[in-house]
C-alpha cells in the first residue's frame, strides 16, 4: 500500500497504470492487533481500506498464483469466476509473512494466529466466551478448561498480546458472580531463553518480571509437544488442558513465493540487492517480511552477513525508497540504495503497562512502565496510515480513559445465519404431527 501511495504521488498524469491484487481489500496495521484483541481499539480502526487510500489504483481482490517472468504476465485467480492473466512492465512483491508454525499433534486443529485483524477478534470473542462457560457450569474439569489460556511465543506478538488479553480478562472478571482473576491460568511458553529479545536482555527481563507478578506463568528454553483436544503438553514435563491455545512463535515469508519463480534465501524471503531490485532483474521489487534485503548499517558496523529484520520499521521505509526505484526505473535513473538506522523498539504489556528502548546515534534510552506505554501509543499513533485512521484510534484511547472496557462478547458473528437457519429449516415430521394430535384430544 505504501509503495502504491509513492509511486501515484511521484508519477506523471497518465504515465502508467498501478494496480494492486490483494485477497482482501485493506491493510492491516499489526501492531495494534493486540489492542483490537482487548478492546481499546476497534478492529475497524486497525485496517485502511485499499480502494479508498489508492482512488486513483485499480485494486483487484484476488490472489496471484503464478509469474511468467518471460511473458511478463501474471495469473489473478479472483474471489469468484475464472483466473485470467494480467501484463505488466513492472512488478513489486510485498507479500508480507504468515505464521510459522510446526507439526505439531492438534495445534492446526486448535491454534489461534495472531496475523490478522480476523484472528484478533476472534480472539477477544473466544476469550471472553470462555468466561461465559465458566460462569455457566458447575462442572470443575469444564471450568478449569476454559479458564486455562496458553500462548506460545514470547516476542513482540506473544508477549504483548498476553499482556493485553490478560488486562481484559481481568477487567471483564469483575463483572461475573463466580470467575475472579486467581480462577484462571496464564501462561507464556518459549523456546528461547528470554522473552521481548527486541528491546535488550534488561528489559526483556522486567518484562518477564512484570508478567510473572501480574500472575502469568513463563515457562522459556522449552516448547509444546503436542495440543490433542486442547492437552497442551510442554517439552519440559508440565501438561495442562485448555481451550484457548494462542500460537505467535514467529513468521516466515509466505509460502506462495515458491510458485513465482523468483530468486529465494536460505529461508525463503526474495533476494533482493539494497536498492530493493530482486537480485538478477531490473523490473522486479520486493520488500517487506517477504524480502532478504541486506542491512547497510549493519554491514558498515562490520557484520557481513546483516538483513534488515521482518518489522513494520523497515517495511514502511521501504516501500519508500522501492516508490522512488520504480520511478526511477521507469525513466531510465539510477537506483537508491535503502539504508536505514534502527531506531529502537516499544512494546506494551497492558493498559500503563511497557517497555521501550529508544536509540539516538550510539545512546540507548531505556524506559519501563508507565513512560514505556506512553512511547508505545506515540509512536504506533504517529505510524498508523492515513490521518483517517489516526484520528479514530486516537478517539478510541481518548473514550478508553473515560468510559469502562466493553466485556461483551460477540462470537455469535462467526456464524451469523445459523439462528435464522435454525428458524427457516422445516420441522421434523413427528414435531409437525403433535399439534394434531392435542386438537383432536382437546375436541
Amino acid at each position: 500500500m505504501y509503495a502504491a501511495r509513492r509511486i501515484q504521488k511521484k508519477m506523471r498524469y497518465g504515465e502508467a497504470t498501478v494496480t494492486v491484487v490483494d485477497p482482501r481489500s485493506y491493510m492491516t496495521y499489526q501492531p495494534f492487533l493486540p489492542e483490537a484483541a482487548a478492546g481499546n481499539i476497534s478492529p475497524r480502526h486497525v485496517v485502511v481500506p485499499l480502494r479508498r487510500v489508492l482512488p486513483k489504483a485499480e485494486v483487484l481482490t484476488g490472489r496471484v498464483t503464478t509469474i511468467d517472468q518471460d511473458r511478463k504476465v501474471a495469473t489473478i485467480a479472483p474471489l469468484v469466476g475464472e483466473a485470467y492473466e494480467l501484463p505488466f512492465d513492472y512488478l513489486v512483491i510485498a507479500l508480507g509473512a504468515v505464521s510459522r508454525t510446526f507439526p505439531i499433534p492438534g495445534l492446526a486443529e486448535q491454534g489461534i494466529g495472531m496475523k490478522g485483524v480476523e484472528e484478533a477478534i476472534g480472539l477477544r470473542n473466544h476469550v471472553l466466551e470462555q468466561l461465559d462457560k465458566a460462569d455457566s457450569t458447575t462442572d470443575e474439569e469444564i471450568r478449569r478448561k476454559a479458564l486455562t489460556f496458553v500462548f506460545v511465543g514470547g516476542g513482540f506478538a506473544g508477549a504483548e498480546t498476553i499482556g493485553e488479553v490478560e488486562d481484559m480478562a481481568r477487567d471483564a472478571a469483575k463483572y461475573y458472580k463466580t470467575v475472579s482473576r486467581e480462577d484462571m491460568r496464564f501462561v507464556l511458553v518459549d523456546a528461547a531463553d528470554k522473552i521481548l529479545p527486541e528491546v535488550g536482555p534488561k528489559l526483556g527481563k522486567y518484562g518477564k518480571e512484570h508478567l510473572e507478578s501480574r500472575g502469568v506463568e513463563v515457562y522459556l528454553s522449552t516448547s509444546m509437544d503436542s495440543c490433542v483436544d486442547g492437552h497442551v503438553v510442554l517439552k519440559n514435563g508440565l501438561e495442562v488442558d485448555s481451550n484457548t491455545i494462542v500460537w505467535t512463535a514467529g513468521v516466515k515469508p509466505n509460502p506462495a513465493l515458491s510458485r513465482f519463480g523468483l530468486p529465494l534465501g536460505p529461508r525463503g524471503h526474495v533476494d533482493t540487492q539494497a536498492t530493493l531490485q530482486v537480485t538478477g532483474t531490473d523490473y522486479i521489487w520486493a520488500a517487506g517480511d517477504n524480502a532478504q534485503v541486506p542491512d547497510l548499517v549493519g554491514r558498515k558496523a562490520g557484520n557481513e552477513n546483516a538483513w534488515c529484520p521482518p518489522n513494520a520499521q523497515h517495511a514502511l521505509r521501504q516501500a519508500k525508497v522501492l516508490g522512488d526505484n520504480v520511478i526511477s526505473g521507469m525513466r531510465g535513473f539510477p537506483q537508491k540504495e535503502y539504508s536505514h538506522a534502527n531506531k529502537g523498539a516499544v512494546a506494551g504489556l497492558g493498559l500503563h503497562k511497557g517497555v521501550a528502548m529508544i536509540v539516538f546515534g550510539k545512546v540507548k534510552i531505556k524506559l519501563k512502565g508507565r513512560l514505556a506505554w506512553y512511547m508505545h501509543r506515540g509512536y504506533h499513533g504517529m505510524a498508523m496510515p492515513t490521518f483517517n485512521r489516526k484520528i479514530r484510534v486516537l478517539a478510541d484511547w481518548t473514550l478508553g480513559m473515560f468510559l469502562k472496557r466493553e466485556v461483551v462478547s460477540l462470537g455469535a458473528i462467526e456464524t451469523p445465519r445459523e439462528e435464522f437457519y435454525e428458524a427457516a429449516k422445516p420441522a421434523p415430521a413427528a414435531a409437525q404431527q403433535e399439534p394434531k394430535k392435542t386438537e383432536a384430544k382437546a375436541s
